[in-house]
């Protein structure tokens, strides 16, 4: 369309010609604005309905989220709430509970730390807790007062899965409330198992609390698909390998 300006110069262009032109001219211009704002206002909407969609699929599914592990100096001092046995109590059931804690455990000593997802869980129960067990001795010749398993289950549990492993040597910390296990940076989501929160599985060389050496499994993540609970690092084979001053895996 020629403008205003053109038919002026040409002398074809008379007072009436000029007002239709100028009408026309806004009447074109508004409308391309208005379309020109409806499209970005979709444009828009669209793009803010992809990020929300993102958003909430992010929020939903957490799986394989790769957490730093942040260990601390020296072995948290918590509180754990434990059944013992008391004969003196009598009766079928002779357990009364006792606070025992981190000090009392690790305090003074050199100690084999090792935590796992849960009790009467496979891997715990068919390889790592019955081998520490078993190598029990040669942890002791190479200088280690004791070896403990933690798991954030209550005593109960705990207590009968020492029984039903037949452990005389290695002794089982509950920590239920995960009072331990957060102090330690170690807890995770595993909402996909219904486990709820839990630890990732490591191990730790302590030394009168202070943490001499750490076995991080890899991989450290929240609610992650069923193979994200690798075991290598903290296996009794693999910490001797290190107190023996031989090649080791030290995990994460």
């Amino acid at each position: 369309m020629m403008t205003v300006a053109k038919l002026t110069s040409q002398r074809i262009c008379t007072s009436m010609v000029g007002k239709v032109g100028k009408v026309a001219s806004a009447s074109t211009n508004g409308t391309t604005r208005r379309l020109r704002t409806q499209s970005q206002g979709l444009a828009s909407r669209r793009n803010v309905g992809a990020l929300g969609l993102r958003a909430r699929a992010a929020a939903q599914v957490r799986s394989s989220v790769v957490m730093a592990a942040g260990v601390p100096a020296e072995l948290p001092s918590t509180t754990f709430k434990v059944r013992v046995r008391d004969e003196s109590i009598g009766g079928d059931n002779p357990f009364k509970w006792v606070d025992v804690t981190s000090k009392e455990l690790f305090g003074g000593k050199k100690v084999v730390l090792f935590s796992l997802p849960g009790a009467f869980t496979p891997t715990c129960s068919t390889y790592q807790l019955p081998n520490f067990e078993k190598l029990y001795d040669e942890f002791k010749a190479k200088g280690v007062d004791a070896v403990y398993c933690l798991s954030v289950n209550d005593s109960f549990v705990m207590n009968q899965w020492a029984k039903a492993q037949n452990l005389k040597n290695v002794k089982v910390i509950p920590d239920g409330s995960l009072l331990f296990t957060n102090a330690m940076g170690m807890n995770v989501q595993k909402d996909n198992h219904g486990f709820g929160q839990r630890s990732w599985r490591y191990a730790v060389v302590a030394d009168d609390m202070k943490i001499v050496q750490t076995f991080i499994e890899p991989g450290k993540c929240e609610n992650g698909s069923v193979d994200d609970d690798p075991y290598g690092a903290s296996s009794p084979e693999n910490i001797l390998k290190y107190l023996k001053g031989e090649e080791f895996d030290k995990g994460a």
